[in-house]
């Protein structure tokens, strides 16, 4: 253990004795981490300061609305309004299709792609 790496522990181990960190907010209670153990190392700084701010790539918002499509169809009875469904579905696809970005080597990974989409729509 390095010099600084010392001196630090030392203020820290201070700080506890003098109750700096018994008022934290989350006191006893786990810490709640993204997993963002599928998302390449040298990408996970980038998505999640892109996840904080609150940006979702287009390639991403396009997919999520498809699935919404699709599941507003698979509930729809009304011939009007699966007509419409539908229609929307194509028009959605078509973007995505035209994007170059509906193909993606990232996107293309199922698992991943999954669970970032239902991480960013449960935020």
């Amino acid at each position: 253990m390095s010099l600084l790496d010392q001196l630090a522990e030392a203020r820290i181990q201070k700080a506890q004795q003098e109750g700096a960190f018994d008022d934290l907010p989350g006191r006893g209670k786990p810490i709640e981490l993204d997993d963002d153990s599928i998302i390449p190392e040298a990408l996970r700084a980038g998505y999640r300061l892109l996840k904080n701010a609150g940006y979702l790539p287009p390639e991403l918002q396009l997919q999520r609305e498809i699935r919404e499509v699709e599941d507003l169809l698979a509930q729809t009875q009304e011939a009007d309004e699966r007509s419409a469904c539908e229609k929307r579905l194509h028009l959605l696809r078509t973007r995505l299709a035209e994007s170059g970005r509906g193909t993606s080597r990232l996107l293309e990974l199922g698992r991943y792609h999954d669970r970032l989409l239902e991480k960013w729509q449960g935020d």
